[in-house]
């Protein structure tokens, strides 16, 4: 099969990482339309051929065109590439229902649950386009953008339930430096790109207190199985928190200084508040809204999730940080094959 299957694709959302995944397709010779909220920087990105808020240092290759225009970066694309913030997902996916005669493929590359739902972001592209979501897959890894469009080699995973729109997928996106896998299981992929956010929060509060390596060990371990518990009962496989989606995602994210979950963790636990920390990052922290989501969905299942149960008492009730580790390291003892 040809590395270039799309013709013409249209990425939605001009941060770093819709940047790079233009990138990446354009480095191949792929047509993108990269589409921009805001005219004035798409404007300046297709002057200056660089996305100067976000990947300034990355020149775009002369087959990523920018644009404000929707309609434009969507009509006839053979591929569309959702990477606006999981807040913004529904809204866009509305925003692109009338331009949809049939199933298209349609990848979503954010990573985060419905804050208001808890719904996982395949379950809103359900939701909003019926029958037409029918093609619509999932990406998430280990990616930081930063890393990738310096060249370093990165593998992701993308998860759908159409194997013909996965393999186009794949191989879309592969290039020597950028590994492609796929994967059936949608719930666990997305799942793991999620949860692993608001555990990374939790790993930057926990560098930030001073706490050593021990105690981020211990974090992101049992983080992992609350991830694990939380994805299976909601349908997901466990093997899949083992891949590249789940434990691969959350390493990245929990001890990368490039992460933004981790960088305001890393703010709260040295003292800032939420809102400063959200300022100062300048883009969004996926993990404190998914942090709530998450408790719902736990709550909706019967599952324990002390860590994030923990966080969203930090993010949302401004509870005191060292006495929420007092709560963790307190709770009964458990035999840990079956501790929760």
């Amino acid at each position: 099969m040809s590395s270039t299957v799309h013709p013409t694709v249209a990425v939605l959302g001009g941060g770093s990482w819709g940047t790079a995944l233009a990138w990446i397709l354009g480095g191949k010779g792929t047509a993108v339309r990269l589409w921009f909220r805001d005219p004035e920087q798409a404007e300046q990105a297709a002057a200056t051929r660089r996305n100067a808020r976000y990947l300034p240092d990355l020149p775009l290759p002369e087959s990523v065109t920018p644009t404000a225009d929707f309609d434009a970066a969507t009509q006839g694309a053979s591929l569309i590439v959702l990477a606006v913030p999981t807040g913004a997902v529904r809204q866009t996916l509305i925003q692109l229902q009338p331009h949809l005669t049939g199933p298209l493929p349609i990848l979503l590359a954010a990573k985060g649950l419905e804050r208001d739902t808890g719904d996982r972001l395949t379950e809103v592209a359900r939701d909003v386009l019926g029958a037409a979501a029918a093609r619509v897959a999932v990406l998430s890894g280990p990616n930081l953008a930063g890393e990738i469009v310096r060249g370093m080699p990165a593998a992701t995973v993308i998860a759908g339930a159409d194997e013909s729109s996965l393999q186009e997928m794949q191989h879309a996106f592969s290039t020597p430096l950028f590994r492609v896998y796929t994967n059936a299981d949608v719930a666990g992929v997305e799942l793991g790109g999620a949860l692993k956010n608001p555990i990374a929060i939790a790993a930057g509060i926990s560098d930030g207190l001073g706490f050593g390596n021990n105690t981020k060990a211990g974090l992101l371990t049992r983080g992992l199985a609350e991830i694990t518990r939380l994805g299976v009962a909601a349908g997901a496989r466990a093997s899949t928190f083992s891949g590249l989606s789940g434990v691969g995602d959350l390493l990245t994210t929990a001890y990368s200084p490039l992460s933004r979950n981790y960088r305001v963790g890393l703010a709260l636990g040295q003292g800032d508040t939420l809102p400063h920390a959200q300022e100062t990052l300048h883009q969004v922290a996926e993990g404190v809204p998914t942090t709530e989501a998450a408790c719902r969905l736990a709550e909706r299942l019967g599952v324990d999730a002390p860590i994030m149960q923990e966080l969203r008492k930090l993010l949302f009730e401004a509870a005191p940080v060292r006495e929420s580790v007092t709560r963790l390291m307190s709770r009964p003892y458990r035999d840990e094959a079956g501790a929760e």
